[in-house]
Parts: structure tokens; C-alpha cells; sequence
């Protein structure tokens, strides 16, 4: 079967332009605004982090927070937009430092999981079971500051907290190699999928998998995608694409290897991904030097060439594709490939 495909994004993806080298350069567009874009654009869904639906939300009772957070999914209600997630912001508040579940320091643990418990109460308001969990300072600078051991044994007791705290939440995990940290516990979508099944609920343990992260990592995000698929463990994607293990540069989706955004693609649809209801989400960034009134095409762009890369997909003679692998002519393949991509 087909995939089914609906696209979201976060607010995060309509920025000022500021980056660690630099100021912003184009002027803050607001949350309330930043919403009536979507449906433009061509999205039906919004990622949230946790701060994004409620800010300044260390300073609010938890009754507070969801009251707050309800008064959000009113507003999607109106501009008929969905929660894909939620996300808890684990990595700037000065107690998470050195990282939240696997600090060195329990107080700062304890503030990380109970920012966990909130999120979780966040999503539930705003009426998505799904929290995608970026372990973004579970890590070392030098390995010698933590047991790895047991950093994966307390990321592992956090995550049956959680799932125990509510019994439907489930939780995707979005692995990255690095960045902000020199080395990350779990670092691929292998490493997730193992943790799961130390969890007391792994069938509630899927994965989000981003294309730059996999590529950071020297893998194929498409072999990624597969690998979870084949698990069913493939809740969410983070597309966008990337110049070479660098920074983390959220390029727009296909805009540096057309093939590498191609296979994504086709794997997703080839398995029916979108069937149980995940979304195709965009993790982009407009060029630094975008002007603001087009700093939105980095997201249209990158749905555009999402879709255009399945119709090429789609047209595909399937029977000579699986004529030349039978007989094991991948030249011949690789050429139908390449012409395919090329409109010729």
C-alpha cells in the first residue's frame, strides 16, 4: 500500500536567522502569526517543544501549564491544525548543562524529569499521544566525566517513569551522533530501538529519524528509515539535508543529494508510511541572508520536492526495475535512476 502523507513543521522553522556565529537578521515573527502560515503552505500540523505551546512554563503550577496549553489546541481548532508532538526542551535551561536524565548532579535530574511529566501534560491537552524525546545533552565532552553504563541505565529508568506517569503516551526517540555534545549515548536509530526493549513498555518506544542526524552519523537516512520500518517503529521524520558531516545545517529538503531525498521518499511510500496517521515533518531553516518576506520558502520548497520526488517514484517502471535487478544489472538500473531524475 501507498503512503498517505501530511506535513508539519515547528515554529522553530520560521526564525530570526541568528545562529551560534551571529545575531538575528531578520525581525521575530510571532507564534500566533507563524500559525495562520501553515495552512498556506500547504501543512496540517504543528511540532511543538514543550515552551512553544506553554512559555515561560518553569515558572507555572501544573494546573497552570495545561490550562494554558488547552487554550492553544482552541486556537489549532480554529486554523484546523493538528499536534504532531511534543517535545521537551531538555538542553538550555542551566540545570541541564550537563545533561538532564544522565547528570552528574540528582537534583538536576530530578528537574529533568519532572520537566519530562510536564510535557507529557502538555501533549495530552493538546491531544496528541506522541513525544518525541532529542537527547540533545546526554553525553560527554570527554568520556571520562561519566559512566556510559550507567548514563543508558538512567535514561532507561526515566523512560519507564514516563511511560508509566501515563498510559498511552508514546515516545519517539530522535537520535543524533553529536552536537552540542562531542559524543551522545544514543547516537542511531539501532542504538533507540535496543533501548526500547529495556523499557517496561517497549511497544510505546518508536523513533523520529532526521535526515541530517543520520548523515552526521556516516549513515543513509533512507537505510535509517528502513531499519525502523522494518521494527515498526517509525513514528515521525525530521527531512531536510545536509553538506557533508558538518553542523547540524537543516538545509531545505533535497537541495544538496536530489538521490539521498529521493530514497527517503520512495522508502516511505514503498512501506505505506503515513497509514497509521504519522506525519512528514520538515526540520529547515531559511539561508541566513533570506530576506523575511520570503523566509517561509524553505518550507513550501521543501514539501514541493518532496512531492515532485514521489511523483518521479511513482512513475517508475516498476517491471523493469525488478528486471534489472534479477538480473543483476544495477549499471542499467542506476542510469533509469539517474534519467528519472533528470526528465529525461
Amino acid at each position: 500500500m501507498p503512503g498517505v502523507f501530511r506535513f508539519t513543521f515547528g515554529p522553530w522553522n520560521i526564525h530570526e536567522g541568528q545562529d551560534p556565529f551571529g545575531p538575528a537578521v531578520r525581525d521575530r515573527v510571532e507564534f500566533s502569526r507563524k500559525l495562520g502560515l501553515y495552512k498556506g503552505l500547504g501543512f496540517d500540523g504543528v511540532q511543538f517543544h514543550d515552551d512553544d505551546a506553554v512559555p515561560e512554563m518553569n515558572d507555572l503550577s501544573p494546573a497552570q501549564i495545561v490550562s494554558q496549553a488547552k487554550a492553544v489546541k482552541a486556537v489549532l481548532d480554529g486554523h484546523g491544525l493538528a499536534a504532531e508532538f511534543v517535545a521537551p526542551r531538555l538542553w538550555e535551561d542551566p540545570r541541564t548543562i550537563d545533561g538532564g536524565f544522565t547528570s552528574n548532579d540528582p537534583a538536576c535530574r530530578q528537574y529533568a524529569r519532572e520537566r519530562f511529566r510536564r510535557c507529557i501534560d502538555i501533549a495530552d491537552a493538546l491531544g496528541t499521544d506522541l513525544i518525541v524525546l532529542w537527547l540533545a545533552r546526554e553525553g560527554t565532552y570527554i568520556r571520562e566525566a561519566k559512566d556510559s553504563a550507567w548514563a543508558v541505565d538512567q535514561i532507561v529508568e526515566t523512560l519507564n517513569e514516563m511511560l508509566t506517569y501515563h498510559p498511552r503516551i508514546r515516545v519517539a526517540i530522535e537520535p543524533k551522533p553529536n552536537e552540542p555534545m562531542d559524543h551522545t549515548y544514543i547516537p542511531t536509530t539501532g542504538h533507540a530501538i535496543a533501548l526500547a526493549q529495556r523499557t517496561v513498555a517497549p511497544e510505546r518506544i518508536g523513533v523520529n529519524i532526521e535526515s541530517a542526524h543520520a548523515i552526521l552519523a556516516g549513515l543513509d537516512p533512507s537505510d535509517e528509515m528502513g531499519f525502523a520500518l522494518s521494527f515498526g517503529k517509525l513514528w515521525s521524520v525530521h527531512l531536510n539535508d545536509q553538506n557533508g558531516p558538518k553542523f547540524d545545517q537543516d538545509k531545505s529538503f533535497g537541495s544538496v543529494d536530489l538521490r539521498r531525498a529521493f530514497n527517503q521518499v520512495r522508502i516511505l511510500d514503498r512501506h505505506g508510511y503515513g497509514r497509521k496517521g504519522e506525519s512528514v515533518g520538515l526540520d529547515v531553516k531559511a539561508m541566513r541572508t533570506q530576506k523575511a518576506g520570503a523566509a517561509t520558502r524553505h518550507l513550501s520548497n521543501s514539501r514541493t520536492m518532496f512531492l515532485r520526488l514521489l511523483e518521479i517514484s511513482r512513475a517508475l517502471d516498476e517491471a523493469a526495475v525488478q528486471s534489472l535487478i534479477a538480473e543483476r544489472d544495477y549499471e542499467a538500473l542506476d542510469l533509469l535512476i539517474m534519467q528519472a531524475l533528470t526528465g529525461r
